[in-house]
């Protein structure tokens, strides 16, 4: 299961565009209100909507990495060319749209303009994992925390870094250090219940999986994982609860199929298990669970 993590733009103001949230961040007071005007303007032309303290980190906001969008920043950074904000906010966009080579870029200029621009670190990091490059990345997670030892993204994205490299105690670490940061942010206690789940403490993956989903109402990864746990202790019911809660937000999602079969399976409804074990090989023919879970359930000849 994926650790989650997001983009972060600047600006002189705090809002959520589409299903997620972007943390705009005040980076020169006044003298920066026109840009922000005119990011609005751009995004708003995307067709994105705004919200409040939306946390949906399970659906990408794919209006904000449209070309449309990214046409739309780049007149305003064309239009405002030594303002470091605008670049973090066309460089969030191509990350998002997987133009990780022009995301970097733009983060590298803003970085280049503003030295002390912390979120522009934290996004930097973001691609350049994405480009297979963990050392620099863990450099600029470091240098956005130096310089913002209160930002929580950082924590996130530095965990996440962690955790793939199997520095469990050191994601684990970071990971306890966003949520104290920021009680509300939906990413940290997913990632932080990954750990646990993986350590075998599962009541507290538990815990961290529901938290999770008190501030992200939408998402699916925080019912896949606390279902796996569910089914982990037994606890079968409560397991099928939350993998049917994924099918229903995710009809596509063939691991939610595949775990749903197995709750199924385990409260001895057989006939139900198979059907969808076949659901979920029909998504995905070479899932082996799936499969696997047709041939224990298929009906008798």
């Amino acid at each position: 299961m994926m650790a989650l993590g997001r983009f972060s733009s600047a600006s002189p103001a705090s809002t959520a565009i589409g299903s997620q949230e972007l943390a705009l961040r005040s980076m020169g007071g006044l003298a920066q209100r026109p840009l922000w005007i005119a990011l609005a303007g751009a995004l708003a032309l995307a067709g994105c909507q705004t919200a409040s303290n939306v946390h949906d980190f399970d659906d990408v906001d794919r209006a904000m990495g449209s070309e449309a969008n990214i046409s739309s920043l780049s007149s305003v950074v064309n239009q405002n060319p030594s303002d470091a904000s605008g670049y973090n906010v066309r460089g969030t966009a191509l990350g998002r749209a997987g133009r990780y080579d022009q995301a970097l870029a733009d983060f590298n200029r803003a970085i280049e303009i503003n030295p002390g621009f912390y979120q522009a670190y934290s996004n930097r990091a973001l691609v350049q994992r994405k480009l297979n490059q963990n050392g620099q990345a863990l450099s600029d997670y470091n240098r956005s925390i130096e310089i913002n030892p209160s930002y929580n993204e950082a924590y996130v994205g530095r965990g996440n870094l962690y955790r793939s490299q199997g520095q469990i105690d050191m994601a684990l670490a970071d990971f306890s250090k966003a949520i104290e940061l920021e009680p509300t942010d939906p990413k940290a206690y997913n990632n932080r219940a990954l750990i646990y789940q993986g350590q075998g403490r599962h009541n507290d993956a538990i815990a961290d999986f529901t938290a999770s989903m008190t501030y992200a109402p939408n998402a699916v990864a925080p019912h896949l994982g606390r279902g796996l746990s569910y089914l982990a202790t037994a606890d079968y019911k409560a397991a099928l609860d939350d993998f049917n809660a994924v099918v229903r937000r995710d009809k596509d999602n063939y691991q939610g199929w595949t775990n749903q079969g197995l709750a199924l399976e385990k409260l001895g409804e057989r006939d139900a298990a198979y059907a969808a074990f076949n659901r979920a090989h029909t998504l995905n023919s070479g899932y082996a669970p799936a499969r696997d879970g047709m041939r224990r359930t298929a009906p008798a000849s």
